[in-house]
């Protein structure tokens, strides 16, 4: 099958699945916040236990299911996964009481691995000098997906806070149908290798970044700006209902504004940018902007200050695609599922804490128990400022073309400065 052709079916599932996934983003903290009766600070700490075990089991069965990728195709896990996300969004639209709630995020967090597979895909079908404009166009997805899903979730949930989860169940497997009869392979057979345990395992898929010396600083930069953007599911919502007074709909339109932004900067700006300037440059630009994004939306004292900081947030976009399209190029073809199985880790790793970290800043500095001077509902925003500062001084000293080409073979694709 033509290239183009494949990447285009690959797109379109990650789509409909981060569309999914969008639609009950504006209502899944509301759901949380109705059954502790409208404690907000108590469903903030709630919220982010949900958000811990969704990530705990991204940080385990991620990388299964990029070993598996690796093993049987890229295929097949695509499928299991979007079987099993539209089943764990029924629950959750049946849910009665919070266990029943948690227990279908759980599933979730298990069956949501089609993202790592489908990046996988892009790095099967592509050549590595348009990895990270290809990357970018999986942002594009991601980006459309968050204008489509949460505006739609904010308007559903209007109506009702569960015809969101109904939506979602219905677009994932309608997802795995699509799989089912359209989507080709991408991973021929003589690619494949055996499957092993030890690199399955979080541990051992962790493994490959230190067994490729020039992966083990880049994924720490990784690490940080994963875990500084936790801050937006596990507090966005709440922060904005809480300071703004926003309901569902103005929060899922603010939502979908920023991933129209997004759109934007991936599917416009990537491509050009990498090519004048480079992934070094991308990186950090992309930093920078995540900087200064996250301090305007912890500072912004009203809703208009919000929506300005929306297209800086959108311009650390030009990261992402940048460090994947970095990384991607430096392991073999039958590494690449291990790869984005380890990258997923990493978010696993980041999600388990991010949503402890934020959700409890952001439940102590609004305590009625806080002096005025004491009293910062931004305070998680800021916080996530200072890590992405961190990211950005190691980003800066381990993206020197002098440190990846010292620890690359000659047969590796020099970085493009």
């Amino acid at each position: 099958m033509p290239r183009r052709a494949a990447v285009a079916f690959i797109l379109l599932t990650v789509l409909l699945d981060v569309v999914a996934m969008g639609l009950i983003i504006p209502v899944l903290p509301a759901m949380v916040v109705q059954f502790m009766a409208g404690d907000t600070p108590a469903a903030a700490a709630i919220y982010g236990i949900f958000g811990i075990a969704w990530a705990a089991m991204q940080f385990l069965f991620s990388p299964l299911a990029g070993a598996l990728s690796d093993r049987f195709g890229r295929r097949p896990v695509v499928l299991i996964s979007n079987f099993g996300l539209g089943l764990s969004y029924v629950l959750m639209a049946l849910a009665p009481n919070l266990v029943w709630l948690f227990v279908g995020r759980i599933i979730a967090g298990i069956t949501a691995s089609s993202i790592s597979a489908a990046t996988a895909y892009i790095a099967d079908v592509v050549t590595p000098e348009k990895r990270a404009s290809s990357f970018g166009l999986i942002g594009v997805a991601f980006g459309l997906g968050f204008v489509l899903g949460p505006a739609l979730g904010g308007v559903l949930g209007a109506v009702d806070l569960r015809l969101p989860f109904w939506t979602a169940a219905g677009l994932s497997f309608a997802n795995a149908v699509y799989g089912l009869f359209v989507l080709p392979e991408s991973l021929t057979p003589e690619r494949r290798q055996s499957f092993l345990w030890r690199r399955a395992n979080p541990v051992g898929s962790l493994i490959l970044l230190r067994c490729h010396p020039e992966l083990s600083g880049l994924s720490m930069v990784h690490f940080l700006y994963t875990l500084a953007h936790n801050v937006f599911p596990s507090v966005f919502v709440l922060y904005a209902v809480y300071r703004y007074g926003w309901e569902e709909r103005t929060t899922g339109l603010v939502i979908a504004a920023y991933g129209l932004a997004s759109i934007l900067v991936q599917g416009f700006l990537v491509k050009p940018f990498v090519a004048r300037f480079g992934e070094r440059m991308a990186i950090m630009t992309g930093l920078c902007c995540a900087v200064l994004g996250f301090v305007m939306y912890g500072a912004a004292s009203s809703g208009a200050m919000l929506w300005i900081a929306i297209p800086v947030m959108a311009l650390c976009g030009l990261y992402g695609p940048a460090s994947q399209g970095l990384m991607s190029h430096r392991v073999s073809p039958s590494e690449q599922g291990q790869l984005q199985g380890a990258l997923s880790s990493i978010m696993g790793i980041t999600g388990m804490v991010g949503p402890g970290v934020f959700t409890l800043t952001f439940a102590h500095f609004i305590s009625p128990e806080r002096s005025d001077s004491a009293y910062t509902p931004g305070a998680p925003f800021l916080v996530a400022a200072g890590l992405v500062v961190i990211a950005g001084i190691l980003a800066w000293r381990v993206t020197r073309p002098a440190t990846l080409d010292a620890a690359i073979s000659p047969a590796t694709p020099p970085l493009n400065t």
